[in-house]
């Protein structure tokens, strides 16, 4: 059970407007904006950096922003961030099953990754996970592949995304209908950091 009790229907006035503007017309808001919505103040200050996290103005493609957000959410050990991310964009992203369990508890040098881009902004994330930063030699490699905006945005959306993932990790959110779990792509791994893979860890 939720630590703080996600807003059930009818909404609030104010926070139903704020809940509409975080989704896509028609889709049901996620638990985690209906607790946000409980603070609408920090909802409308994370609705606009969100926004451009997930926006076309984010100078990293789908794909890479996706490889980083399940990256960073499998080494955080949030579940329910996780299967949000696998189930709206994964197939949108084009990540394979293979890929995608990869993400969750293997590695950068996975034979599933054939592209030297894609490999090093695995290796970002778990080096910005592991460390709090990105070592010379690492950093050399990703610069030679990536923009300065690029490198900015993907620093900035691994730290966004270790915030999403403590804030649903602490609020005991559980998985959203029909998202997967750690355990269905990845049968017996630990995801990597080594958290627990429930929703209520």
């Amino acid at each position: 059970m939720a630590r703080i009790e996600p807003l059930a229907e009818p909404y609030p006035q104010q926070e139903g407007a704020l809940l509409r503007a975080m989704m896509p017309p028609g889709v049901e808001p996620i638990a985690l904006f209906r607790v946000l919505a409980r603070n609408p103040k920090l909802t409308r200050a994370m609705h606009g950096w969100g926004s451009y996290e997930l926006g076309r103005e984010l100078s990293v493609g789908l794909r890479e922003r996706e490889i980083v957000i399940l990256r960073t959410c499998a080494a955080c050990g949030c579940e329910y961030e996780w299967g949000v991310h696998v189930a709206f964009f994964g197939g949108r992203a084009g990540l394979t099953p293979a890929q995608i369990a990869s993400l969750t508890s293997g590695e950068a040098g996975d034979p599933c990754w054939d592209d030297e881009g894609e490999r090093l902004l695995i290796r970002a994330v778990d080096a910005l996970h592991r460390d709090g930063d990105i070592g010379e030699e690492l950093w050399s490699r990703l610069a030679a592949r990536f923009t300065e905006p690029q490198l900015l945005d993907v620093v900035v959306l691994c730290g966004w995304y270790h915030a999403i993932s403590f804030l649903a990790r602490t609020l005991r959110l559980e998985r959203e209908p029909g998202a997967p779990a750690f355990a269905d792509v990845a049968p017996g791994a630990v995801p990597v950091g080594g958290a627990p893979r429930t929703a209520a860890s």
